[in-house]
């Protein structure tokens, strides 16, 4: 029996924890550091740290602060890291494990996982089962980041070689499809394949809002279609680069061209992108804050990692001008809390609709953040008060 099931986003149900943030006019997130060094391999001394204690307090100030999301990233280092006096990344948190657990010690914040879903023996039954029931342990506030994995050595851990990057995309369209089936029928399933056979297969407890919630990074054509047929949020890179006055001028051509896709697929995608804030009350002190950083880089680990991403084959960082390499994050965003609000306003004009912040020196810069610049978003209308917030359903 090979159902075909209607895509039921949450976002559809009034009362789900992702319509609630979808009534955000602009999404807020903060991008975990489960892994050691966060986004920038600097000795810069800073606080940061990997383990799961520092995260989950960081995860209960954000909360505290009505950020609407927590994110951790999954990653396969080999010993040593990407190398240099830091050993860049060498200690990670599996993203899975660490951000589900969240769910214990936190009560109304979304917790989005990374899951590379091509590696090793994972099967759609034992992720339906796992994510349908933490699914009922957060009340409906997990849900994952679907990745395929663009390295070129990480497959090689788990006995692979690396797949082709549309057939990736095509795995990934069974694997989900399969997913939305075992978290939606009320009977067995039944498939020969492809890819993953199994006979009557059944997953219970059902998600409470149709599904868990489902999010995917993406830049090539592949990934963005299969973003448009599963997902509710899809992370974005500027095709440009990191700088800001590149990432303005190219995003808004890149995020029409996702809605588009969505549009045809009957869906309506939010966009999300990972800007490094280095904030300070002066343009100036910002700008001596980023130098320090970028002064104390760890010139090895900054090379090694980049040459990682040149090996692989994701589309998202094809064609961009990388500026102070040693910083990290998808877009840096460095200037005074007016200068970082007004960036995130053209962001949002530009069509992105939200951000998972990253920082330096996470606990403290967070801190900053909370007091200098939170406040001038709710002044510029890009975030309302949770009490404010009409329960009307979004799109789909």
């Amino acid at each position: 029996m090979t159902d075909t099931i209607p895509a039921r986003s949450p976002a559809t149900e009034p009362d789900s924890p992702l319509a609630r943030v979808l009534r955000q006019p602009f999404i807020l997130g903060l991008f975990l550091p489960i892994q050691d060094g966060g986004w920038t391999p600097s000795t810069l001394p800073r606080t940061t740290t990997w383990t799961f204690d520092y995260n989950a307090r960081l995860t209960q100030r954000a909360e505290a602060l009505g950020f609407d999301l927590v994110f951790g990233l999954a990653q396969w280092a080999s010993h040593g890291g990407y190398g240099g006096k830091t050993r860049y990344r060498e200690i990670s948190l599996d993203s899975f494990m660490a951000t589900a657990a969240l769910a214990a010690c936190t009560e109304r914040i979304l917790l989005i996982s990374t899951l590379h879903i091509l590696y090793g023996p994972w099967h759609p039954v034992h992720l339906a089962k796992f994510g349908a029931t933490l699914d009922h342990i957060s009340k409906g506030r997990w849900g994952i980041n679907v990745v395929t994995g663009y390295a070129e050595r990480e497959p090689l851990m788990f006995g692979m070689k690396k797949i082709e990057h549309d057939t990736r995309y095509e795995m990934a369209d069974v694997f989900v499809e399969r997913l939305k089936q075992l978290w939606s029928l009320d009977r067995n399933l039944t498939v020969d394949g492809p890819h993953w056979a199994m006979e009557d297969a059944f997953v219970t407890p059902k998600p409470a809002y149709g599904r868990p919630v489902l999010v995917n990074a993406a830049g090539s054509r592949a990934g963005i279609e299969f973003a448009a047929r599963h997902s509710d949020l899809v992370f974005i890179t500027s095709p440009a680069g990191n700088q800001l006055e590149d990432a303005l001028a190219s995003l808004p051509d890149h995020i029409a061209n996702i809605r588009a896709t969505a549009a045809k697929q009957g869906s309506s995608l939010r966009t999300m992108i990972n800007p490094m804030v280095i904030c300070r009350d002066t343009e100036q002190e910002a700008i001596a804050y980023r130098d320090a950083i970028e002064a104390a880089a760890d010139v090895e680990a900054v090379e090694n990692f980049a040459e990682h991403g040149r090996r692989g084959d994701s589309h998202a960082w094809r064609n961009q001008r990388r500026q102070h390499r040693a910083i990290g994050g998808n877009l840096h965003l460095v200037g005074s809390p007016e200068q970082i609000v007004d960036a995130l306003l053209k962001l949002k004009a530009a069509g992105i609709d939200g951000v998972q912040v990253t920082f330096y020196d996470f606990a403290p810069d967070l801190e900053h953040f909370a007091e200098k610049v939170l406040p001038l978003l709710y002044e510029a209308g890009l975030r309302i008060p949770e009490d404010r917030l009409t329960a009307t359903p979004a799109a789909a």
